[in-house]
């Protein structure tokens, strides 16, 4: 059948400039790429709990069988929003079939014409596009550069003081970003969106299962290790990095749950979750909240990773993390592909992310560390990148 020529020039287009994309085939390399940081996707556990819920539940159903406004809402969907929610300890939790379906749900119909989305510049992809689809304005701001934040603030103010309608601000950040892996000062942005009356929304997408420390839970994300739930206007939560599963959560009040019920078009216009992938979801959250080492593992390989950094002299390379995202930057798409390479010939998956994923110049090798990593693997493959440089 005939094909665009159009469309043919952007793939030429892509294979010269040495960014043009495959799908990988699975290999058998000790694990430094995948965002199953607390190993929950191969938990045997896990994984016959699930079983066992479903049998016990008398849930014997393949799929959701339609939108959840329809007849795929059923009955395990609701007692998943209720342990989320309580786990999170928010007013309401909202799942949705993936984080870019939250992302693109949120961002699409939350922010109305007349209102301003004031985001990080490094926000994920599912973000923008949901940004894209609104109605409001948007303006993005230096990564974790608060001071850019509050000039744009400080903007709107004056637009509004000159007659031009603003009505809600939304700043928006992760609390670890996907590629860089750093995490912006929350203390200091809950500061300013109070002081300016904004509405701050936070993926966490990144940081569930790897941050958060209570006597009585763990693994919560960042906005509760730091204490700040009530003070945050939207988190999303996405399953398919520490959690191991599938799908997302959007956190909130009942009044936000109820609005996107009614105007989140990726909501509304989907089938739903199977029943076992709701269930798994449930049962991943129970082991989250019961197994603590898994999440005591992961943090001691990262302090690990981090001194093989400074013993190696490796350190000048890397984006400042304290997460299981570890970035070493080496310009040049063609020159990180050569260098990922050679280490996954020594056993190691590692991905090179190259432009346009990431800007021009800034390309990298992206190392995720895991809490089945050993501390043996993690210093070996510190050793190979070295002897690569």
């Amino acid at each position: 059948m005939k094909f665009s020529k159009n469309l043919s020039a952007k793939l030429d287009t892509r294979k010269q400039n040495l960014t043009f994309r495959n799908l990988p085939s699975s290999a058998d390399l000790i694990d430094f790429s995948s965002n199953d940081y607390l190993g929950f996707s191969k938990s045997e556990s896990i994984f016959q709990n699930v079983h066992q819920y479903l049998i016990a539940a008398d849930c014997i159903q393949n799929g959701a069988t339609g939108s959840r406004l329809l007849s795929g809402n059923h009955k395990v969907y609701p007692e998943a929003e209720s342990y989320i929610a309580q786990f999170h300890q928010c007013e309401s939790a909202l799942i949705f079939n993936s984080g870019y379906d939250a992302n693109v749900g949120f961002f699409s119909s939350v922010p109305q014409k007349g209102d301003l989305v004031l985001y990080d510049e490094l926000c994920h992809a599912s973000i923008r596009d949901g940004i894209q689809l609104s109605n409001a304005k948007a303006y993005k701001f230096n990564h974790n550069d608060f001071e850019d934040l509050e000039k744009l603030i400080l903007r709107c103010r004056d637009l509004q003081n000159k007659g031009v309608v603003v009505n809600e601000i939304y700043v928006v950040t992760e609390s670890v970003f996907s590629m860089d892996g750093d995490t912006p000062n929350l203390l200091e942005l809950v500061r300013l969106s109070g002081e300016y009356d904004a509405n701050l929304v936070i993926d966490e997408a990144h940081a569930l299962g790897v941050f958060g420390d209570s006597e009585t839970l763990a693994g919560q994300g960042l906005v509760q290790e730091l204490g700040l739930q009530d003070k945050v206007f939207a988190r999303i939560m996405t399953f398919g990095k520490g959690l191991g599963c599938h799908g997302a959560a959007i956190l909130g009040s009942q009044d936000l749950k109820d609005y996107l019920v009614n105007f989140a078009r990726s909501f509304i216009y989907t089938t739903g979750l199977s029943p076992h992938a709701v269930a798994t979801i449930l049962v991943a959250y129970q082991h989250l909240n019961k197994d603590k080492k898994n999440i005591q593992a992961l943090r001691e390989n990262i302090i690990h990773f981090n001194q093989q950094k400074n013993l190696l002299g490796l350190k000048p390379l890397f984006v400042r993390s304290k997460s299981s995202i570890q970035s070493a930057i080496i310009p040049g798409n063609e020159s990180v592909k050569s260098i990922a390479k050679q280490i996954q010939k020594q056993g190691f998956d590692v991905k090179a992310i190259l432009s346009p994923t990431v800007p021009e110049g800034q390309e990298r090798l992206r190392f995720c560390l895991h809490s089945f990593n050993s501390k043996e693997e993690i210093s070996a493959v510190m050793a190979c990148l070295y002897s690569l440089l």
